[in-house]
């Protein structure tokens, strides 16, 4: 059985339903493989939102390592990160992944780290997008005018979302779906806009339920072609099943029939 790590701060209900999307398709067979562990780096106690993460992991009764990052950033001010990561796999230590996934981690993923596991990342941008969170995606997005957005799945390096795309697809921000939200700010600056209604303006939350609805089939899509052999992590590179080398496969249409 393909065996998958599970990494996530569980900071808010999207890490839920990731989680409940790829647990539910586990369930029905379409992804062959089990959730080894779901690692946090935060502690029950720490926040409401995680707490809830927590209960909903313990449900599926997947083992549940905890380690709070804070605590080490606020004991050590210098190397606290490579030391919270050497206890991280001190704790990981009796589980043997066939590849680690990061769904809302909120941590950069340090050298050592990277070269232990096969790690891949969900990030909400098509590549050449946009880097950081969710939030600051859709803002710089929205900053820039853009025409086109998408999420995708790639390697995990030392150097945030750098790394080469496993898979990825890609959706316009313009036609009906998006126009009256962008003639509603016109003219607004992001600070304006931030200042007045935050992560309420329409057309952030529209931009951020398009990037949703695409974030839930582009994982499991990924998972399948590694549980299935399509593709491989070898030498910190993405490779396809005869092992030759990918720059990441445009799954948009798949992507598209499958929410319809």
């Amino acid at each position: 059985m393909y065996k998958i790590g599970w990494f996530s701060t569980g900071r808010d209900t999207a890490a839920q339903q990731l989680l409940r999307t790829v647990w539910r398709s586990i369930k029905r067979g379409e992804i062959k493989a089990e959730i080894l562990f779901v690692f946090s780096n935060r502690e029950p106690g720490e926040a409401k939102e995680s707490d809830s993460f927590f209960k909903l992991v313990r449900s599926y009764r997947i083992p549940l390592i905890c380690l709070s990052s804070n605590k080490f950033k606020q004991r050590l001010e210098r190397r606290w990160r490579t030391r919270f990561e050497k206890e991280a796999m001190r704790k990981l230590e009796g589980f043997h992944p066939d590849l680690c996934l990061l769904a809302g981690y909120m941590l950069i993923v340090g050298e050592e780290m990277c070269r232990h596991y096969p790690m891949i990342n969900l990030h909400p941008a098509a590549p050449g997008g946009p880097k950081g969170t969710w939030q600051e995606v859709i803002w710089k997005l929205m900053e820039e005018a853009a025409v086109e957005t998408g999420v995708m799945m790639h390697l995990v390096t030392p150097e945030l979302d750098e790394g080469p795309p496993v898979a990825y697809c890609a959706f316009s921000l313009r036609g009906r779906s998006f126009a009256r939200y962008w003639n509603e700010i016109e003219g607004l600056s992001i600070d304006e806009l931030k200042a007045r209604q935050g992560e309420r303006n329409l057309l952030f939350t529209q931009i951020r339920k398009h990037g949703l609805a695409r974030e839930f089939p582009l994982i499991i899509a990924t998972l399948k072609a590694f549980t299935e052999g399509m593709v491989r992590i070898e030498g910190g590179k993405v490779v396809d099943s005869a092992g030759e080398p990918i720059e990441g496969y445009n799954i948009t249409e798949e992507i598209e029939r499958k929410k319809r």
